[in-house]
C-alpha cells in the first residue's frame, strides 16, 4: 500500500542535496522576405535597396516531457500544457493530462518511447526520479531539465522556470504570484496562532508519518501546528503505533486517501487526546504531498482543520455568575 501511494504521489524520497535548476531560452525566429523590383522586371532587388522589414514567424514552442506528476501539474499551470508530447502515471490534473501519451511512471520509464517522442525537453524531478533514469537519458544527449520542487518556495520558483523554458512566462508569472499570494495570506493568519501538536499520517499499513523536512510538515508549521515526529532522521519513516500513543497528539491529520474513515481507525485508544477531542481530519493527499500549485490549496484545507481543532480544544468558558438586580 505505501508503494501505491508513493507512486500515486511521484515518490516521497528525498535525497539530502537538489540539483541545481537548469532554464533553457527559446528564442523567436525571424525570417527575411523578398521584396519585388518593378525596374528589374520583377526580379528580388538588389543588395544595394533598402531592406525589407523582417516579419516574425511563429515561435517555435518546444516539445515537452514531464516525469513527475507535480511537474505535469506545474507544466499545465505555466501555461505550457499544449506543449506536453508525454507525462509519466498519475499524472491526472487538470483533466486535460489523462489524455497525453504515457512513457512510464515515476520510477520506470519507457526510453524508446521517449527517443520516439522527440522531446526537445525532459523534465525531471531530483527528488523523485531515479538518478539512475536521469543518468541514462541524459547519455542519450536528450535535453534533461532539473526542477526541483521540496518546499512550498520551490513551487513559485518551478513554476517561472518552465514558463521561461516553455515560453509562456506571462502565464507563468501569474500563477507563481497567485501561488503565493494564497500562502502568505495563510501564513499571516495562522503561523501565530496558539499552537497544537500534531500527528501526520500517511499510511496505515503500517502506519508512515514525515519528518520537519517533508513539505506537509511545513504546511502543519505555517497553519500553527507543531509535528510531534519532526525530529526523525528519515524523512517518511514507519512509525509504531505506541509511539503515537506516548506522543499523544492534540490533533492526527491523515492524508492517507486510502483510509476512508481516519476517525474510526483511531478509536480503538480512546485516552488519546485527539481521539477524545474529535479532533482528527483527513486531508487529500493530492493536495499536500504532490509539490504543484495545488499545495495552495492544501495549505488552506489544513490551516482550517486546525483552526477548528483549536475550537474544540479550548477550554470551556467560565461560567458567569447571573447578575443580581439593584
Amino acid at each position: 500500500m505505501m508503494l501505491r501511494t508513493a507512486i500515486r504521489n511521484a515518490g516521497r524520497k528525498a535525497r539530502s542535496a537538489l540539483a541545481a535548476a537548469v532554464c533553457v531560452g527559446i528564442a523567436p525566429v525571424f525570417v527575411a522576405s523578398a521584396v519585388a523590383n518593378p525596374a528589374a522586371g520583377g526580379k528580388a532587388a538588389p543588395s544595394s535597396a533598402a531592406p525589407a522589414v523582417s516579419m516574425p514567424s511563429k515561435i517555435k514552442r518546444p516539445r515537452i516531457i514531464s516525469l513527475a506528476p507535480s511537474l505535469t501539474e506545474i507544466a499545465y499551470a505555466a501555461g505550457a500544457g499544449a506543449e506536453l508530447i508525454g507525462v509519466v502515471e498519475f499524472s491526472d490534473f487538470p483533466a486535460a493530462a489523462k489524455a497525453v501519451p504515457r512513457v512510464g511512471d515515476a520510477w520506470r520509464i519507457d526510453v524508446e518511447r521517449v527517443l520516439a517522442l522527440q522531446p526537445d525537453v525532459v523534465l525531471v524531478w531530483p527528488t523523485g526520479t531515479p538518478e539512475t533514469t536521469i543518468e541514462r537519458l541524459r547519455g542519450l544527449g536528450l535535453n534533461v531539465v532539473d526542477v526541483p520542487t521540496q518546499s512550498l518556495a520551490d513551487v513559485p520558483l518551478a513554476l517561472r522556470q518552465v514558463g521561461r523554458l516553455a515560453g509562456t512566462s506571462a502565464v507563468a508569472e501569474q500563477a507563481a504570484r497567485d501561488f503565493e499570494r494564497r500562502v502568505a495570506e495563510q501564513r499571516a493568519r495562522y503561523s501565530k496562532r496558539t499552537p497544537v501538536s500534531v500527528f501526520i499520517q500517511i499510511d496505515d499499513e503500517p502506519i508512515f508519518t514525515v519528518n520537519g523536512r517533508h513539505v506537509i510538515s511545513e504546511i502543519v508549521v505555517l497553519c500553527g501546528g507543531r509535528n510531534v515526529f519532526a525530529d526523525l532522521p528519515q524523512l517518511a519513516p514507519p512509525i509504531a503505533s505506541e509511539a503515537v500513543l506516548a506522543a499523544d497528539p492534540q490533533v492526527i491529520l491523515s492524508t492517507d486517501d486510502t483510509i476512508a474513515n481516519p476517525r474510526a481507525f483511531w478509536q480503538r485508544w480512546p485516552r488519546m487526546r485527539a481521539v477524545q477531542s474529535g479532533t482528527i481530519f483527513k486531508v487529500s493527499s493530492d493536495l499536500v504531498t504532490r509539490a504543484s500549485p495545488r499545495l495552495a490549496q492544501g495549505v488552506e484545507v489544513t490551516c482550517a482543520a486546525l483552526e477548528d481543532a483549536r475550537k474544540r480544544l479550548a477550554p470551556p468558558a467560565a461560567a458567569q455568575p447571573p447578575s443580581v438586580a439593584r
